[in-house]
């Protein structure tokens, strides 16, 4: 349902889609039944962009008003899917907006439970380096209205690898009704590994040796849950600060102080990376630099991620006599959900060191003025016609030749944050609108074009955003590869390598008297652009001096005829 702002609920359990704009203050409150406590969760948050905490936020507290003590406050960064519980017999909540002219969504779930009941039976604490556990009832499906908490620690000085073997969740677009959410730490509160549903395989890794899971499930589909396994690995030790790995869509940067290099005995000249040839820049630190796709680095696509490694081995400086073994150094960059993890850490007689550091690949997005897609739009607002056909290309910019591009969803709207007022032109791969038609993928570029469409007839601008997916060309079972995914079959796991990007505005041509155009355009580019103004002097100066001439002509003529006239009567009468 949809609340109306300021309501009180006094159901079981209910589930409640908000949707707000701006300057909004609304208040709602659960009222319990008799020794049962409240759990109210948060499946779905959506601020307006760039919000605060100060200025827009969900506040839960425990009492029947917002002077009862605070439970927790949730904002539009808040990275953990909220579930809050009452120690009274109310819980009230309160969402506040700022004035951005945004359309906000929430979608929040609660029900009343029996604390140590029989149904709460679920989740546990689980140590050792490897364990296995399952979902309530698996394979059969799981129970309405569970919250199972797991919590894993394994050996110190390990992280720890999560895998579901088989994943089976009710399926919706923001995994709001049943969800698996992975924590890297010991509780809830840690950072949010990710949150899943429907059909996959994710896996996850940790950052340290403890770890959270947890299921939550509402009352509507249940399934038949999931079966994981956990293992651990020694965890990276600590790396010189001076020592660092960059990570970008064209090259990989690591930079090793000569201190450190000397801490492990080593020598810079004694480095070489998988491809011999590959060797160091010796300043003040050793320098190795080079395209993702070349000295020997490796590629492997994980399905949720990319991930490109290289090694450096190392010598102890000295007899190659007191040669220690199995010593190297390996940088990996791990292209992840709009992110690049780094990591670089050196294995030397079983003891691993680490630094990590974030970036992401590069994807740029931009119209053409044909399908040749040699000549792109340099300017904003792009003014067309309308049914006039529209030429877009994603391009990612990356020195990796077997790398493609795949747009998953593409949306226009009139609103540069693209709140509720939409249309799709391309969902999960499958063309929405008449006139899309998409391009074979070429090389590391994603092509379609479009009709202009009659969202222009009502609003004088239009932005386009989309989603674009990042698949390794090998791998014949990627997102890419799949194409469009119907609803009945989305079954893809959400940790495809993908970003999105937004290109815009798009005008109609008849409002172009009123537009200016950027003040960024060169003058090579003005010269170019058509400037109505311009064209409409000259069209009136050509359509006077037209005009002068036309009157010039018919005196002419009536002068001519006048004196024919005059001569034809001269002949008659002589």
């Amino acid at each position: 349902g949809v609340p109306r702002c300021g309501a009180s609920f006094h159901e079981p359990n209910k589930a409640l889609r908000i949707e707000l704009n701006a300057n909004a203050n609304c208040i709602w409150q659960i009222q319990r039944n008799a020794n049962q406590t409240i759990r109210l969760i948060f499946s779905h948050f959506k601020f307006a962009p760039s919000s605060s905490c100060e200025t827009e936020s969900i506040k839960v507290f425990d009492g029947p008003s917002t002077d009862s003590p605070l439970l927790g406050q949730v904002c539009g960064d808040t990275d953990a899917v909220p579930v809050l519980e009452s120690s009274s017999d109310s819980l009230t909540f309160l969402i506040t907006t700022n004035s951005v002219a945004f359309t906000r969504n929430f979608f929040v779930y609660y029900y009343f439970f029996s604390p140590g009941s029989r149904t709460e039976n679920c989740g546990g604490e689980l140590t050792g380096p490897n364990g296995t556990f399952s979902s309530p009832n698996y394979p059969a499906p799981y129970p309405a209205f569970r919250y199972c908490v797991w919590h894993i620690q394994a050996p110190k000085n390990s992280k720890i690898n999560l895998q579901f073997q088989d994943f089976f969740l009710e399926l919706d677009r923001n995994c709001q009704l049943d969800f698996t959410a992975v924590y890297d730490g010991p509780t809830t509160n840690s950072g949010l590994l990710g949150k899943v549903c429907g059909r996959a395989q994710p896996i996850f890794e940790s950052s340290s040796n403890v770890m959270t899971v947890v299921l939550a499930t509402d009352d509507t589909n249940s399934y038949r849950g999931f079966s994981a396994q956990y293992s651990s690995v020694p965890l990276p030790g600590p790396v010189d600060s001076n020592t660092t790995l960059t990570c970008s869509s064209d090259s990989m940067r690591i930079v090793l102080s000569k201190s450190y290099l000397a801490s492990l005995g080593f020598s810079e000249a004694d480095l070489q990376l998988n491809d011999p040839s590959c060797r160091p820049v010796i300043t003040d630190s050793v320098i190795f630099s080079f395209p993702l796709a070349s000295c020997g680095t490796i590629k492997k696509d994980e399905g949720h991620s990319i991930t490109y490694s290289n090694t450096i081995s190392l010598a102890p400086a000295g007899s190659s006599i007191t040669r220690q073994k199995n010593t190297e150094i390996t940088a990996e960059c791990k292209m992840r959900n709009n992110q690049t993890l780094q990591v670089i850490y050196v294995t030397k007689t079983n003891a691993i060191q680490r630094v990590t550091a974030r970036g992401r690949y590069n994807v740029s997005m931009a119209f053409y003025e044909s399908e040749l897609f040699s000549k792109p739009i340099r300017y904003a607002p792009y003014y067309v016609d309308l049914n006039q056909t529209l030429f877009a290309e994603a391009t990612l910019h990356s020195t990796d030749p077997n790398l493609q591009v795949f747009i998953d969803t593409c949306t226009a709207s009139p609103q540069p944050e693209f709140g509720s007022l939409t249309y799709d032109l391309i969902r999960s791969g499958c063309k929405k609108d008449d006139t899309v038609v998409t391009y074979p993928a070429f090389e590391n570029h994603g092509r379609f074009k479009f009709r202009a469409f009659r969202f222009l007839r009502s609003f004088p601008s239009v932005y386009l955003k989309c989603d674009i997916v990042i698949c390794d060309s090998n791998n014949t079972d990627s997102r890419c590869a799949r194409g469009c995914i119907s609803r009945q079959k989305r079954d893809i796991s959400p940790y495809t390598w993908k970003t999105n990007t937004v290109v815009g505005p798009i005008r109609l041509k008849r409002d172009l008297r009123a537009a200016e155009y950027p003040e960024s355009l060169t003058e090579a580019e003005a010269e170019k652009t058509p400037n109505l103004q311009q064209y409409n002097f000259y069209t009136l100066a050509f359509v006077v001096l037209i005009s002068n001439i036309l009157i010039v002509v018919a005196v002419i003529l009536k002068h001519h005829k006048h004196q024919a006239g005059y001569s034809y009567q001269k002949i008659q009468s002589s």
